[in-house]
């Protein structure tokens, strides 16, 4: 039967395909459907052929023939010669096969030849021994090629190209077992920590939390008082809750490491400094920021502290009633490398002492030099002049300073004069901050000068300088594109041409702090001009000035213009103040024009690129007026900063309400003059307002004239 079958087997040129299958082969059969013993019997046949089972020590079954070529997979239990009618499983009878076996094969124990037989429904082929090798002749089978044979599902199997080649059985796989993990007994986390890293946790902690630790143990005291946590030492922010003693010990124990030593109102290291100075300056020889305001420190801790500091940088030594000219001398020559000094309400001090700090240090960028005596020395002002590295100039309170010495400060003395211009011909200044503040000497014919002499001049403060006008303000607009701060409070000679010079010129853009404060004659003509130029304002203070409800308004839409250009919006709901304004005791401002601020602060917005979800504002208005109305404005920007519009519009529409039934209330009722004489003068101030008249005096007739006449 084998060799008849064998005789009929004929290399294909072309590969297997499930259509090559022989003529001669007996078309399959349908397999019944097996159930009980018979099932049972199939599966115990077909687990007895799998390789796996001499791996795993158990016996073959007594059918098995191993001494045949093919693979424990390929032999069939069962003789050649059935005694059965058909065969069980899916394979096909005895006679179909030729007489070979018809068991389920193994793919992974099943040799991958070149078959020339293949039958479309069985899952074995036929194959003839290679010539030339030993062993019988007797066909072994085969897998079926991957890509023809189909998963569970139906799906196609991967390529061979794609599924790598399985060399044994799943069942031959060894079992890793994971590692147990071995725990450590009484294992200390923190204390196997290494020192580093308890360091860099440290120093996400306060000060204040720092020393609350430092209490757990010795150990925990060794490590905060480390000095790698005290690089800046600032106790600005907690002095009032720390002994002199603990501070004393910081000091010392981080000495070396200190870069930042920051004592302002410590006035309880008074007794701790004269008993320790001597240790403290030992340590302490690394400090590069050093302030010691309003402390009660004697005059000779602090030049010693002085003269062994060399790398000073950062020097504030304001409000110290004890020293006199000597510190600056010691400044002067133990601190070249100085940038910033303070020496602001130090009543000892004059310009005397200032003027060795100029000539020996070179980087000197800010001084400080509040209610300074000696600024009409003009030696002083030369030398400034001469030396051009100030940045910032805080000459508040110099009533010494006059038109002379503001001149010589900026122009020098006997400058060149341009024909063409008539301005002096000068380099200009670095100037980036001036105040000038209560400065009650000078006068238009000095603060001109500021004009095209100090480009880069980002603030200027000139509140309480009584005697400016509109003149003197005119040219610095026009020659600083860089300012963002002007302070002009108290200055009752301007008007609002000031105003309207400001938002035309091209610092406009920039501006974003300004302060017109008790300037009686500027109003609503100057400031709505202002408003609409000025994007950029942040604090806008018009108490006590002439300004009404459209000023408020028009804040309130320069507002929402900003968030209507904000790109994403702001979808979590929790806006920020974005303009503070301050208008109390401003006669012309009513509850209307708070109203409308209220209403743009809770206001909803839509998102952009036509979306339809909404939007909340990402800016809101800050806003200080009137004593009886800013309980109101204070809980609805409560409300507003916590995304609570919906609770925002009702308190607004709640109080409304309340104001408009108060006036009609009070129409006929109590204090119903009053209002109405506020209101007569409310309409008197917009009228002198529009038609250029001045304030006070006696008031002009208004009527038609005599009817009968």
């Amino acid at each position: 039967m084998a060799q008849t079958v064998t005789e009929h087997m004929v290399e294909s040129p072309e590969p297997a395909t499930p259509t090559s299958v022989h003529s001669g082969a007996l078309p399959p059969q349908p397999a019944p459907k097996l159930k009980g013993r018979r099932r049972l019997l199939q599966g115990l046949q077909r687990m007895s052929s799998s390789p796996s089972l001499a791996r795993m020590g158990r016996t073959p079954s007594s059918n098995y023939r191993g001494g045949g070529i093919g693979s424990m997979s390929c032999v069939s239990l069962s003789p050649s010669t059935p005694t059965f009618g058909h065969s069980y499983g899916n394979s096909y009878s005895s006679q179909s096969s030729g007489g070979f076996s018809t068991a389920p094969t193994s793919l992974a124990s099943t040799p991958s030849a070149d078959m020339r037989f293949f039958n479309s429904k069985g899952r074995t082929r036929v194959v003839e021994a290679e010539p030339g090798k030993s062993g019988p002749s007797t066909p072994t089978s085969v897998p079926l090629p991957a890509e023809l044979r189909y998963g569970s599902m139906g799906a196609a199997l991967a390529t061979a190209a794609q599924v790598p080649e399985v060399v044994g059985d799943y069942f031959s796989i060894p079992v890793v077992k994971p590692k147990p993990r071995i725990r450590r007994a009484n294992f200390d986390f923190w204390g196997e920590m290494p020192d580093e890293l308890k360091v860099q946790i440290c120093r996400y902690l306060s000060p204040k939390e720092i020393i609350r630790c430092s209490a757990v143990s010795k150990k925990w005291q060794k490590m905060c008082f480390d000095g790698q946590l005290w690089i800046n030492l600032d106790a600005s922010t907690f002095y009032t809750d720390i002994t002199s003693e603990s501070l004393v010990k910081i000091m010392t124990a981080a000495g070396p490491f200190v870069r930042d030593l920051n004592l302002r109102g410590c006035v309880q290291m008074r007794e701790r400094w004269q008993a320790d100075s001597q240790k403290i300056t030992d340590v302490c020889r690394n400090i590069e920021y050093f302030s010691i305001e309003d402390c009660r420190i004697d005059r000779s801790s602090v030049h010693t502290f002085l003269l062994r500091n060399p790398r000073l940088v950062h020097i504030n030594l304001s409000r110290l009633s004890l020293l006199n000219n000597q510190a600056m001398k010691i400044i002067a020559s133990s601190c070249p490398q100085l940038e910033h000094l303070n020496v602001s309400w130090c009543p000892h001090i004059d310009t005397k002492g200032l003027q060795k700090v100029v000539q020996n240090c070179p980087n000197l960028k800010e001084l400080w030099a509040g209610e300074i005596k000696g600024f009409d020395d003009h030696d002083f002002l030369l030398d400034l002049f001469n030396r051009n590295t100030l940045e910032r100039l805080f000459a508040s309170h110099c009533t010494d300073l006059d038109d002379d010495g503001l001149k010589l400060l900026l122009q020098g003395k006997d400058p060149e004069i341009d024909i063409l211009t008539d301005r002096p011909i000068v380099p200009p200044r670095k100037f980036r901050h001036l105040s000038f503040d209560r400065c009650s000497n000078l006068t238009d014919k000095s603060v001109k000068v500021l004009a095209y002499n100090v480009p880069l001049l980002a603030g200027l403060q000139l509140d309480h300088c009584t005697k400016l006008s509109d003149e003197a303000l005119a040219g610095i607009f026009e020659s600083t594109p860089l300012l963002t701060h002007l302070n002009l409070e108290e200055l009752d000679k301007l008007t609002n041409t000031t105003l309207q010079n400001l938002a035309k010129a091209p610092c406009a853009f920039r501006l974003e702090h300004l302060s017109i404060s008790y300037c009686e004659n500027l109003g609503d003509t100057g400031m709505l001009p202002l408003i609409r130029a000025c994007p950029a304002l942040r604090t806008l203070t018009m108490d006590n000035t002439r300004v009404s409800d459209l000023v408020l308004t028009e804040a309130a839409a320069a507002v929402r213009q900003r968030n209507r250009r904000a790109l994403h919006g702001n979808p979590s709901g929790k806006p920020e103040i974005g303009l503070k304004i301050v208008v109390y005791d401003c006669q012309n401002v009513n509850w209307t024009g708070i109203r409308e601020i209220l209403s743009r602060n809770a206001e909803f917005y839509r998102q952009p690129h036509n979306s339809t979800a909404p939007s909340y504002p990402k800016e809101t208005i800050g806003l200080k007026c009137f004593y009886g109305y800013q309980p109101t404005v204070e809980e609805h920007t409560k409300r507003v900063l916590r995304g609570e519009l919906v609770r925002a519009n009702m308190l607004e529409k709640k109080w409304a309400e309340y104001m408009m039934a108060t006036e009609e209330a009070g129409v006929h009722g109590g204090g119903h003059r009053r209002r109405r004489r506020r209101a007569r003068e409310a309409a008197m101030v917009h009228a002198d307002e529009e038609e250029g008249g001045a304030r006070g005096g006696r008031r002009r007739a208004r009527s038609g004239g005599c009817i009968v006449m």
